[in-house]
């Protein structure tokens, strides 16, 4: 039993730290996962209406039903979105139809909420390649 404990404590000791210490990686790791699921929801709201939200209806459109022009005329009745994520650092995700770069832009602006930036404070676009270490 002394064994399985010490080999516990040998893998915790290993593991643990490099666990603890990727808070901010974590974080733009979930920034890409909700990024993708909205994109995801705007592809099914423009399927089902034939265009994206506006700017003006915002990423407000995939959880309640848009009252300003252009409405949607087949808006599923439980939304493409329970509510409207905000990023994993508590700021609005910026979004823009037509986009700059395609259709739309769907962007978290990071860690610093500001344009721009390195680390875990450079933006994080829709359509954006992952940066491989």
């Amino acid at each position: 039993m002394m064994v399985v404990l010490v080999i516990i404590a040998l893998v915790a000791a290993i593991i643990v730290p490099n666990v603890v210490g990727r808070p901010d990686e974590a974080r733009v790791t979930v920034a890409q996962t909700d990024i993708r699921a909205i994109a995801s929801a705007l592809e099914l709201y423009r399927l089902d209406n034939q265009n994206y939200p506006t700017t003006a209806q915002g990423l407000q459109a995939l959880a309640e039903r848009p009252t300003t022009p252009p409405e949607p005329r087949n808006w599923v009745a439980d939304g493409y979105l329970p509510s409207v994520p905000v990023d994993p650092w508590g700021n609005s995700y910026v979004y823009r139809s037509p986009g700059d770069t395609g259709a739309f832009d769907l962007v978290s602006l990071g860690s610093d909420g500001a344009p721009g930036g390195d680390g875990t404070a450079a933006d994080i676009a829709h359509g954006q390649r992952q940066a491989t270490n």
